[in-house]
């Protein structure tokens, strides 16, 4: 376990941050390398993994609910020197984890057409996103177990361990994916289903690692299956901080499914250029996320430890840093965004529309920053609905637009690149406004409670 309630708090949120980065890189590069060999079986297959892989916003948004419900509970535990209450809530995450898992596949198997038809822009893309969405299933609700186990080492402070677990499952996907897409050495290609079936067996070891990781006796956090029998108190507590981050992950998948919905009618080459574009600009806000999410533990732990100042100085060293590394992701995007997307398609109706993408959504990213930075916080403090108001507030004003925008004689997708600038804007400005109101409550309170 390490203590984030002593030491310089820049320093222990770079130290934390090199390792999400790199962990982060990692996830990112799985789907990077899936969309890779698939280029080479065409457009149809590029947009329908790229639409299918839009409704893992919505795992993302379930796994979420476990994730960052552990990494309050867990670190504010570890804050109060309360290692048996922070076992207790890691073990009744893990028990929240099988039975959101196991519902998720089968949620998953069912509706992977219906979701296909209804955002995809051809027969073609509907084949291919639906194959491999049921492919892909596996590795979704695996992610419960991952997200619970990870965020739990996050909330004491220990990071290095899911990198290298992570590290891991992108060189299974490495390997498997050429082999299970394009038959390398076997003549045997699957296809969109083989990058499907990469993704979950390589999810799969990591589980296993991780699994094997917290048998180890010394460990701060110690499995114990006794434990994850449901206490409801517990799954109360986990799920009242999880759920309203889990819902913030729910509307970025209706926010993703309407921009694919949008370009539908512009043809397959909007929506590859958009879904590459979309995974390259993910790519370059990782060193920025990764500073903010290094900033969830050390609020939480020093929240659980009554000392406000150090958590009104962490937000401030933490939001300082990330607008500096945003504004220069900011200029590397503006400066040549089609040799960012080069390696992945030739295409040059996809290249133009993904570069179209990447220049004007860059402009978001200060705002994006920002709104990660408050999103953390509010995870450390045990409270994530200030954020859904403010990301449901940004559904409603882009949303709406877009689908009357999309109807429209002469649509063009910059029109809802420059709504999207708007709109995030003004996510970030309420954000911030409802971080002070969350600040000026919780801290007096928490602080006099205290003294108490």
């Amino acid at each position: 376990m390490k203590d984030l309630t002593q030491g310089s708090i820049l320093s222990h949120a770079l130290t934390m941050a090199v390792p999400i980065f790199a962990g982060l890189v990692l996830v990112l590069l799985c789907g990077l390398i899936d969309l890779y060999f698939v280029a080479a079986l065409g457009e149809a297959a590029i947009a329908g993994i790229g639409a299918a892989g839009n409704a893992g916003f919505i795992t993302n948004a379930l796994t979420q609910v476990v994730s960052v419900g552990t990494l309050a509970a867990v670190s504010q535990a570890v804050g109060r020197r309360d290692r048996t209450d922070a076992n207790l809530k890691f073990n009744q995450s893990l028990g929240l984890s099988v039975v959101g898992g196991a519902c998720t596949m089968a949620a998953g198997f069912a509706v992977a057409r219906p979701y296909m038809n209804s955002v995809a822009a051809d027969a073609a893309t509907v084949a291919a996103g639906t194959t491999y969405l049921v492919w892909f299933m596996p590795a979704l609700g695996l992610q419960f177990a991952m997200f619970a186990m990870s965020s739990a080492l996050r909330g004491i402070g220990i990071v290095a361990p899911m990198m290298y677990v992570q590290a891991l499952t992108v060189t299974i996907n490495i390997i498997l994916a050429p082999v299970l897409i394009l038959g390398w050495g076997t003549g045997y290609a699957m296809g969109v289903k083989g990058a499907g079936l990469a993704s979950s067996l390589a999810v799969a070891g990591g589980v296993l690692v991780l699994w094997v990781y917290f048998q180890k006796a010394e460990n701060y956090l110690a499995l114990d299956p006794e434990q994850w029998r449901p206490q409801i108190a517990q799954w109360r507590r986990i799920l009242s901080v999880g759920l309203p981050a889990g819902g913030e992950f729910a509307i970025m998948f209706v926010y993703m499914a309407t921009i694919y919905y949008a370009l539908g009618d512009l043809g397959p080459s909007a929506q590859a250029g958009f879904s590459i574009g979309s995974r390259v600009l993910g790519l370059i806000q990782v060193p920025a996320m990764a500073i903010a999410f290094a900033a969830a533990p050390i609020i939480g732990q020093n929240f659980g430890a009554g000392n406000g100042v150090r958590v009104k100085q962490a937000i401030g060293h933490v939001l300082m840093a990330v607008t500096v590394v945003m504004t220069a992701a900011t200029a590397v995007t503006q400066w040549r965004p089609e040799l960012l997307l080069r390696g992945f398609t030739e295409d040059k109706a996809t290249i133009a529309d993904g570069a179209l993408f990447l220049k004007m959504v860059s402009l978001n990213l200060v705002a994006q920053g920002l709104i990660f930075v408050c999103s953390s916080t509010f995870q450390g403090l045990g409270n994530t609905r200030p954020q859904l108001i403010s990301s449901t507030l940004r559904l409603i004003t882009y949303v709406i637009p877009t689908l009357w925008l999309s109807a429209q004689s002469g649509f063009r997708a910059e029109h809802i690149w420059y709504l999207s600038i708007v709109t995030t804007t003004m996510q970030a400005l309420l954000s911030l406004w409802l971080l002070r109101r969350e600040l000026r409550k919780r801290l007096v309170f928490h602080q006099e409670a205290s003294a108490g």
